[in-house]
Order: C-alpha cells, then sequence, then structure tokens
C-alpha cells in the first residue's frame, strides 16, 4: 500500500526541519538584538545575552540557507547545551518544569544537523553538488 523507497520523504523533511527550525531560531535571536517579538534588546553586544543573540540570529539564517551548516550547528548546540545548564539546570531536574525544554531541543536539534549535514535543498548542498557532478 505504501511505497517503501522514503529516500524522498526523508530529503524532504530533513530540509524542511532545517528550515523551519532555523526560521524559530532566528526569532530568538531578533527579540535580544533588536528589541522585537515582545522583548526589548540587550544593552550589550558583549553581555552574554547579546553573544546569544548573535549567534541565535545569524545562525539561524545560516541554517536556513544551508550554509556553513555543520560548523554553525556544532556551535549553537553547544551554546544551547551551555544555555541549558547556566539558567535551566539549577531549577531542577525535569527540563519542562526547569524551563529547558527549548533550549535542550534546539540542542540535540543542532546536534542531529552537525551530524547528518544540511540536506540536497541547501547552499552547502549545492556546492557539494557542484564539486562532484555526479
Amino acid at each position: 500500500m505504501f511505497n517503501t523507497d522514503h529516500a524522498g520523504l526523508k530529503e524532504l523533511t530533513h530540509n524542511a526541519l532545517r528550515i523551519v527550525a532555523g526560521f524559530l531560531f532566528v526569532q530568538h535571536g531578533a527579540q535580544k538584538l533588536f528589541g522585537v517579538l515582545g522583548r526589548e534588546a540587550v544593552e550589550s553586544l558583549m553581555s552574554r545575552a547579546g553573544v546569544a543573540g548573535i549567534l541565535e540570529f545569524f545562525g539561524g539564517l545560516l541554517i536556513i540557507v544551508g550554509l556553513f551548516t555543520r560548523p554553525v550547528a556544532f556551535l549553537v548546540s553547544g551554546q544551547m547545551a551551555v544555555a541549558y545548564f547556566i539558567a535551566h539546570a539549577g531549577r531542577g531536574f525535569w527540563p519542562v518544569l526547569n524551563g529547558g525544554e527549548l533550549a535542550a531541543f534546539y540542542a540535540f536539534t543542532w546536534l542531529f544537523f552537525f551530524a547528518h549535514g544540511a540536506g540536497r535543498f541547501s547552499v552547502d548542498g549545492w556546492l557539494a553538488g557542484r564539486r562532484n557532478p555526479d
């Protein structure tokens, strides 16, 4: 009844996850950097929140288009892990209770993209296709 070759669906959902997660991540950075979407901007870009805003906004944009995806994903995965332990873990073990479920989810989402890359429908995928035209 169902096609057992899910390669096309896997590729489509891989890329859709990258784009949507990057879009959502950009919004967190935009809040911090530009004081939009219900939050005031940070006072200093050199503060912890300022650096986080830079990583989230520009890292999210790079992830959306799929450029330098593996190194960017590694960097922001680490940022989210650090954010979890600094801001949430001290408030209790369970992420849903300590408010850290989003940081934990992003950390592992970006870890996935570090391990798997951006996918075919990305700048990284396009560049790889130009280097290896099979």
